[in-house]
C-alpha cells in the first residue's frame, strides 16, 4: 500500500510538471518520470534502511510540503540577503529565493573568459542540450535523490573552461521564506581540464518557518582540475534539509569538501567522490554544532577506483541538549586501486548527558599495496585540560568555551576563504555558552 506522505509527493508532482523548466524537452521528461518512478517504488526510507538506522524521517513525513515553483512572492528576501551575504567577499553572488534564481537580488560580477555562471532553469529552457551530459542517465541512489531529480526546476550552473582560473569565490545564496514550502534544487559544477573554482553554496530561512530544502549538487572535475566546495547550512529551526554533494574526478584532480551543518531541526548530509582516474585527491572536512533537539546526519563515501590516490577527512562534532548527530564515513578501496593513501577521523564533543553521536567510520580494502586508517571518538571535555585553565585564574564558564572553541577551530581553520572563515568564527562564539549576560565572544576576546 502506497504511504500517504508518498501519494502526496505523486500528487503535487502531477500539479507542476507542465510548470517545470525544460518540460518539453523529451529526455528531460525521460529523466523525471524515471525518477518519479524510482521514487514511487522505494517511497521515503524507513530504519530498516541501513542507510537510515540512526535517522528517522517519521516527523518530515507528516508534513505536506509543496513544491514552491509557483512563488512569486519576494517578501522577506532583501532583509535576509542582506544577513546572510554579509561580509562576503566574492564579486559573484547568486541568490536563489524559494528555491528559484532571483536576479534582482544576486550580484554577479566580470567574469573572466571561460566561465559560465548562469540559472539552471534558464540553462534548461534556452539551451539544455549542454545540461544532458550531467543529467541523462543519472541514476538515483537514494529516495530523496529521485524526488529531487523530478522536481529539479532550478539552480546553479557552473561551467570553467579548460584552464580557466575564477579567483572569487562563488557564493550560492539559498533563502526560504514560504511556510510549508519545498524547494528541489539542483547544481551543476564543471571544472575542465586544469579549471580551478572555489563554490560557496550557501543556506537560509525565515526565522520560525517550517520548509523543505532537497538540494543535489554533482560536481564534475577533470584532468588536473581544482573545486573547493564549501557549504554553510544555517536553515531555520523547523526546517528539514536533505542534501547530496556527488562528485567524480579525473586524473591528478583535487577537491575539497568542507561542510558545516548548524541549523534546521534534521538534516541529512550525503558526500561522496569517486576516483574515476589515477593520481586524484579528496579533501572532506566537517563540522556541525548542533542544541536542542536538532538532528543532524552526515554519510560520506570516498570511493578509490584507481590507483595513487590520496584522501583525507576530518569531521568533528559539538552535540548539546538533547540533540542527536550521525557519522558514518566510508571509504573504499577497489581491487587495482594500488597505493592508495587514506585517512579519516571524527571526533565528537558531548555537552549534556542527553546528547547522542553514533558514529561508524568505515574501511573497506580489495587491494594489498595500501596506506589506510581511520578512526572515532567521543567524550565530554577533558578534565585534565579543565583544571589546568581553572588553576590559572579563568573562570568555569569561560574555561568550557575555551576548550570548546579549541575543538571546532581544527575544522574551521583548514578553510582558505577568509570571509567565511571569519562568519564561522563568529557563529561559533555565539553558540558558546553566556555568564552574567556576557557572551564569551567578548569574554573570550579580553584573554
Amino acid at each position: 500500500m502506497m504511504s500517504e506522505a508518498r501519494n502526496h509527493y505523486l500528487t503535487d508532482f502531477a500539479r507542476v510538471v507542465d510548470l517545470l523548466p525544460g518540460s518539453g524537452v523529451p529526455w528531460l521528461g525521460r529523466l523525471r518520470k524515471s525518477a518519479l518512478d524510482v521514487f514511487a517504488q522505494r517511497g521515503f526510507p524507513t530504519r530498516h534502511d541501513e542507510e537510515w538506522k540512526y535517522t528517522s524521517v517519521a516527523a518530515f513525513e507528516k508534513q505536506a510540503f509543496r513544491s514552491t515553483i509557483e512563488s512569486r512572492s519576494s517578501a522577506g528576501a532583501a532583509a535576509l540577503v542582506d544577513r546572510f551575504a554579509e561580509g562576503s567577499a566574492s564579486d559573484h553572488v547568486l541568490v536563489f529565493h524559494n528555491g528559484r534564481y532571483a536576479p534582482w537580488l544576486s550580484s554577479v560580477g566580470t567574469l573572466p573568459a571561460g566561465v559560465k555562471l548562469a540559472s539552471l532553469a534558464d540553462t534548461l529552457d534556452v539551451a539544455p542540450e549542454v545540461l544532458e551530459p550531467y543529467l541523462a542517465n543519472e541514476e538515483q541512489a537514494t529516495a530523496f535523490g529521485a524526488l529531487n531529480a523530478a522536481f529539479m526546476a532550478d539552480g546553479a550552473y557552473v561551467h570553467l573552461k579548460r584552464g580557466t582560473v575564477l579567483e572569487a569565490p562563488v557564493h550560492l545564496l539559498f533563502i526560504s521564506t514560504e511556510e510549508g514550502g519545498a524547494n528541489h534544487a539542483r547544481n551543476i559544477i564543471v571544472a575542465e581540464e586544469g579549471a580551478q573554482a572555489t563554490i560557496i553554496e550557501h543556506y537560509a530561512g525565515l526565522d520560525g518557518a517550517v520548509y523543505f530544502t532537497n538540494v543535489v549538487t554533482r560536481i564534475f572535475a577533470a584532468a588536473n582540475a581544482a573545486v573547493a566546495h564549501h557549504k554553510l547550512q544555517q536553515e531555520a529551526s523547523g526546517a528539514f534539509h536533505v542534501a547530496g554533494i556527488h562528485a567524480l574526478q579525473q586524473r591528478d584532480s583535487r577537491l575539497e569538501s568542507h561542510s558545516f551543518s548548524l541549523g534546521a531541526t534534521l538534516a541529512r548530509n550525503d558526500i561522496t567522490t569517486a576516483f574515476e582516474a589515477p593520481g586524484c585527491d579528496a579533501i572532506l572536512n566537517g563540522l556541525y554544532l548542533v542544541g536542542g533537539q536538532q538532528h543532524v546526519d552526515h554519510h560520506t563515501r570516498i570511493d578509490h577506483r584507481q590507483p595513487n590516490g590520496t584522501s583525507r577527512e576530518h569531521y568533528r562534532g559539538v552535540l548539546d541538549g538533547q540533540s542527536h548527530a550521525v557519522f558514518n564515513g566510508k571509504v573504499v578501496v577497489q581491487p587495482g586501486a594500488q597505493k592508495t593513501n587514506a585517512y579519516q577521523a571524527n571526533h565528537n564533543l558531548l555537552l549534556s548527558r542527553d546528547a547522542e553521536i553514533d558514529t561508524k567510520p568505515e574501511l573497506e580494502i580489495y587491494a594489498d599495496d595500501v596506506k589506510c586508517n581511520h578512526g572515532a571518538t567521543v567524550g565530554q571535555l577533558d578534565e585534565t585540560q579543565l583544571f589546568y585553565l581553572r588553576s590559572r585564574g579563568i573562570d568555569e564558564v569561560v574555561a568550557r568555551s575555551l576548550l570548546v572553541h579549541a575543538f571546532a577551530h581544527d575544522v574551521i581553520e583548514r578553510i582558505r576563504v577568509a570571509s567565511l572563515r571569519s562568519r564561522l568564527e563568529q557563529i561559533l562564539l555565539t553558540r558558546l555558552p553566556k555568564e552574567g549576560g556576557i557572551g564569551q565572544e567578548e569574554r573570550l576576546g579580553e584573554l
